[in-house]
């Protein structure tokens, strides 16, 4: 008897002893692979492991790993999370990057979403949009940019992304050499009717704004007959990264360059205007011309580093806007788009 009772008491303290909770590491929750399987580059696709992964959640306890692969690969594809929502979204990048920036000093139109959502680029569906980074055209820009795929298009409608700085390593020396002793003068002429008004660039109606803006940006204005405005600013062609210390090329010359017009467009503009008073043109530094030839070279480097993936809805993509240039294929059907940027830096 006084054996059985040692026992029974024994056994007693075993079920009273609490569970330890099991704990799980985090990182098992999800999967990582590339898109490109034969190559480790970008974009780093993470998928789900367990249906209904709270994305918000995860991401907030896990911004190293965020910030980490975006230096490493320069995009990261987040796929399969059901996230359907903007306000969601927007809390998502919120969340690692802090405020977002408004869009101002705009090159492209685009709507307000919600807070500081923005649709992609409001161009026509049979328009592509050449790969570029968000924002070069200035002396600053959102270090991060996220895409979140509400709808993807029936057809077509990719959001083409390159590593900046395999472009670099692409171009000729030659061409890269004088493009970073002279930097790139971005002129532009609104008021024309033909591109974006000055109202709508600079977010107001007020020229003394514009001016303002304009005296702390290093921009040159010239307000014309008509309530025209004329704008120029020298910015880099080549950027270092603040984190990596990466060098990348880091303009939008091919974008700005009367070359990137379709050869009709740039004719009819040609027997109108004289080549400074074009809505928007890009020259070297000290003002002189940029051969077309040159222009031509480096869009063809763009085009040997192209990744392209086709779009699922409910998608996010989070680049690295330094070492990530993205753009847009033509589609057919709907394509709801939306973007968010953070992080700005000053050149």
């Amino acid at each position: 008897m006084k054996q059985q009772a040692i026992t029974t008491s024994k056994l007693k303290k075993k079920l009273l002893v609490k569970r330890k909770p099991v704990k799980i590491n985090s990182n098992s929750l999800i999967e990582t692979s590339h898109f490109l399987p034969s190559k480790q580059s970008l974009p780093l696709v993470v998928k789900p492991r367990l249906e209904g992964l709270n994305l918000v959640s995860w991401i907030e306890n896990h911004q190293e790993f965020v910030e980490n692969n975006l230096c490493q690969y320069g995009g990261i594809l987040w796929r399969n999370f059901a996230l359907q929502d903007v306000g969601e979204f927007e809390q998502l990048i919120h969340g690692i990057w802090g405020d977002l920036l408004d869009y101002t000093y705009r090159s492209t139109p685009r709507s307000q979403v919600s807070g500081k959502i923005y649709t992609s680029t409001e161009y026509p569906a049979h328009q592509a949009i050449p790969l570029h980074n968000e924002m070069a055209y200035s002396l600053n820009w959102p270090l991060k940019i996220a895409f979140f795929c509400r709808k993807a298009a029936l057809e077509g409608g990719a959001t083409p992304i390159a590593d900046s700085r395999q472009v670099l390593k692409r171009l000729d020396p030659k061409i890269v050499g004088e493009f970073e002793e002279k930097k790139i003068m971005y002129v532009r002429n609104y008021g024309d009717g033909l591109d974006l008004s000055w109202q709508n660039v600079f977010q107001t109606n007020q020229k003394s704004v514009v001016e303002n803006y304009c005296r702390r940006q290093g921009i040159d204005w010239e307000w014309k007959e008509g309530d025209r405005l004329k704008t120029s600013q020298v910015c880099q062609a080549i950027a270092i990264h603040p984190q990596t210390g990466d060098k990348i090329w880091f303009n939008q010359a091919h974008l700005f360059h009367i070359s990137s017009l379709e050869s009709k467009i740039r004719d009819l503009f040609l027997s109108e205007y004289q080549p400074e008073d074009l809505p928007r043109n890009a020259y070297y530094g000290d003002g002189t011309a940029i051969d077309s030839s040159i222009i031509t070279e480096i869009r063809h480097c763009y085009q040997q580093e192209t990744i392209i993936f086709p779009w699922e809805s409910g998608d996010i993509l989070m680049l690295d806007n330094m070492l990530t240039c993205h753009g847009r294929m033509p589609y057919v059907g709907q394509r709801q788009v939306v973007v968010g940027m953070g992080q700005l830096y000053s050149n």
